[in-house]
């Protein structure tokens, strides 16, 4: 459970929100600060992304298909997995789904 802008939103024991409608960026925010993070530009590109990513295929992109495919809609860094693993050292698929709201990635352990 976090508490965002006085609301209790309730999430799981790894911190994946429980109703993907209770999503906002102040949410992401949240979530970041409890892991130390503070988001910048790109972290919030890799958010949207996989926000959309969700949107189309009904799946939150494990990181495999994410490096795979995240390089040629945001740019060529992005499908550099040691990039991704610096701006989301916890696992960019996990860390990166959980602060857009999404649920774990299947094939994340």
């Amino acid at each position: 459970m976090i508490n965002v802008n006085g609301r209790e939103i309730e999430t799981d024991a790894e911190g994946y929100l429980a109703s993907l409608d209770d999503w906002s960026e102040d949410v992401a925010k949240c979530l970041a600060e409890r892991d130390q993070l503070a988001l910048a530009d790109e972290h919030w590109q890799v958010v949207r992304w996989i926000r959309d990513y969700y949107a189309e295929n009904g799946t939150a992109p494990n990181l495999r298909v994410m490096s795979k495919l995240i390089g040629s809609a945001l740019g060529e860094q992005f499908g550099d997995k040691k990039y991704l693993f610096d701006l989301f050292p916890y696992g960019p698929a996990k860390q990166a789904a959980r602060y857009a709201g999404m649920p774990k990635p299947t094939g994340c352990v």
